[in-house]
């Protein structure tokens, strides 16, 4: 299997507004960059979909080592919140629903493709591909809005 590090971030400009997400693919020392921005959205959402874009461009199953700064991303997955989640019919501990469910729908056959170990990294601590992603996700987010004022 091959090994491939995946760093992804998201940026939101109000909680919901408009946000993007900015993910790196590295292999072999090459890196391939991908970012996209919505109209009206959350972080955790940028967050989720960075990941998602990265395990999606995938050709063949892999060994993914996975760097967020999204403890919402990596909680979920790491301390099983998704999968109880899911069992429960989407609903979380209190009976509320869970939020972003489609995004999850889309993440949990990615995760059973993939080998994916998930490391959390702290945001905006100088960590070089980490602040790449953030200054990626800005610059989705910032095209969104600069289209949304013309």
């Amino acid at each position: 299997m091959k090994e491939v590090n995946l760093y992804a971030d998201g940026a939101c400009s109000g909680n919901p507004g408009p946000g993007g997400y900015g993910t790196i693919l590295e292999y072999n020392g090459r890196c391939k960059e991908f970012s996209g921005g919505f109209a009206e959205t959350t972080n955790n959402r940028m967050e989720l979909l960075g990941a998602i874009v990265g395990l999606e461009a995938l050709k063949e199953p892999c060994k993914v080592t996975l760097y967020s700064d999204s403890k919402y991303l990596c909680d979920a997955i790491t301390r099983g919140w998704v999968y109880a989640w899911q069992k429960n019919g989407w609903r979380k501990k209190d009976k509320k629903p869970a939020l972003n469910v489609d995004l999850w729908e889309r993440m949990l056959p990615l995760l059973r493709r993939h080998e994916v170990t998930l490391v959390w990294i702290k945001g905006h601590a100088g960590h070089e591909k980490n602040e790449r992603c953030d200054a990626l996700a800005v610059a989705a987010r910032e095209q969104i809005v600069n289209k949304s004022n013309s």
